[in-house]
């Protein structure tokens, strides 16, 4: 199964983890308040367990509050919030993948951290380890990830590529060539892979981007009302163009059968994330290389925003809750759960605590990624309707339908229910 950490999961059934409590000790005058805590199952079982001990860390580093964790299985997990919250039982802490933080926060599930969760924890983080809605953060990571683009020295050794750095990525037009002499080498079927078969979330969180290198975006995000003209003007049509022109030239691979081609040899570049390095690495050790997404005229962009932590306006104890997100922010529970999860810490302390992410370290080129090219997926409560409607388009697009009216019915919709919503609270 692939690990792709950036997506909009969701829940249905729900199974409990009561962890270990702290437990009074023999000169505490009473027994820890027990405070709920949901987070999603994943297939990482390392990162579970990672979760696990540092909750058990916490509930014995103190004998005033303990965590009690109930793991939710992935499927419909936002879904479970929403009727959680209609029944009165969230739970006190709870993870949520970032994109859907600004609409738990619009809709009164969340509380603002500000003055519960440190200030030093809130200063120390990178920027898309903060979730926030109208300026105000309700929610803080501990991990991300980071796109690239990942080749073999050998190939562009045999076909006179040149290897794309941040100081030089590729152009638009240098891409398309590279991507040109490959596919007519017949060595290729498709030369590049994009994880097209994927569904969801992967098209906001892995083509977006794109769309925002060309100058434009989802929605205007000087006030969140508007996609008139940025996401159907003359730099969207463009991205759209060239997304089809993959397609037509014969480059991407419209149904991908699999996610190995790249593994495989039968693609030469592979576009993905970060979470793909290991694997990688023990494919093709010293030939892999890793190199920026190009810039397409606005500059390089990559997704961020990843699993987040946050504090339930339900939650009795607050103060708890925040007790246990300043205790797991430490750069030590940071690091660890780098580690666990794979992927980049969130603040710069503890990545110097790591092997792979610390200065000079074998992946620090990911962390560098993501501080100089990362952007959140807009931080409005009607990105999850935004991000459905980009899918249906770029799908659209990939299947030969005309850009510009793909974008103008996304558009359409997408200030349809921003409309119905009131702007989401944005004027």
């Amino acid at each position: 199964m692939k690990k792709f950490t950036p997506s909009i999961l969701s829940v249905a059934v729900m199974t409990t983890l009561s962890l270990g409590s702290a437990g009074a000790s023999s000169e505490a005058s009473a027994e820890p308040v027990t405070l709920k805590l949901w987070r999603h199952e994943t297939s990482s079982v390392q990162e579970i367990e990672t979760n696990v001990a540092a909750v058990k860390r916490f509930n014995q580093s103190q004998h005033r509050w303990n965590i009690a964790v109930e793991m939710i299985p992935e499927g419909s997990y936002t879904e479970t919030i929403t009727a959680a919250a209609l029944a009165g039982d969230l739970p006190c802490v709870m993870d949520m993948d970032q994109p859907v933080v600004p609409n738990f926060a619009w809709a009164g599930y969340l509380r603002p951290l500000k003055g519960l969760v440190s200030q030093d924890v809130l200063d120390s983080l990178i920027s898309t380890a903060k979730g926030t809605y109208k300026d105000e953060v309700y929610s803080v990571g501990q991990f991300e990830v980071a796109l690239a683009l990942f080749t073999r020295q050998s190939i562009l050794d045999k076909f006179g590529i040149r290897k794309a750095t941040m100081e030089q990525p590729w152009t638009r037009d240098e891409f398309l060539n590279a991507l040109k002499v490959l596919k007519e080498s017949g060595e290729f079927p498709y030369p590049l892979d994009m994880r097209t078969g994927w569904k969801g979330e992967w098209y906001s969180y892995g083509f977006a981007p794109l769309l925002q290198s060309f100058g434009a975006d989802q929605i205007d995000r000087s006030n969140f009302v508007e996609s008139e003209g940025v996401l159907n003007g003359k730099q969207a049509v463009a991205f759209g163009d060239f997304f089809q022109l993959l397609f037509e030239e014969g480059y991407l691979d419209r149904n991908p059968s699999d996610e190995k081609a790249f593994t495989q040899g039968r693609a030469a570049i592979d576009y993905v994330g970060s979470w793909e390095m290991a694997k990688h690495v023990e494919v093709f050790g010293d030939d892999l290389v890793v190199m920026p997404v190009p810039d397409f005229g606005a500059g390089p962009v990559i997704g961020g925003g990843s699993w987040h932590w946050g504090i339930t306006k339900s939650c009795a104890q607050p103060q708890g809750a925040a007790a246990f997100i300043d205790f797991i922010m430490q750069p030590t529970e940071v690091a660890a759960m780098s580690a666990g999860a794979s992927a980049l810490p969130s603040t710069a302390a503890a990545a110097e605590l790591t092997e792979h992410y610390r200065k000079g370290g074998d992946w620090r080129l990911f962390y560098d990624y993501s501080a100089a090219y990362a952007r959140l997926r807009p931080q409005t409560p009607g990105y999850p309707i935004i991000s459905s409607v980009f899918e249906t388009a770029l799908r659209n697009i990939k299947d030969g339908a005309d850009v510009q009216d793909s974008l103008d019915q996304a558009v359409d919709t997408i200030e349809r229910n921003i409309s119905d919503n009131k702007g989401y609270g944005f004027n």
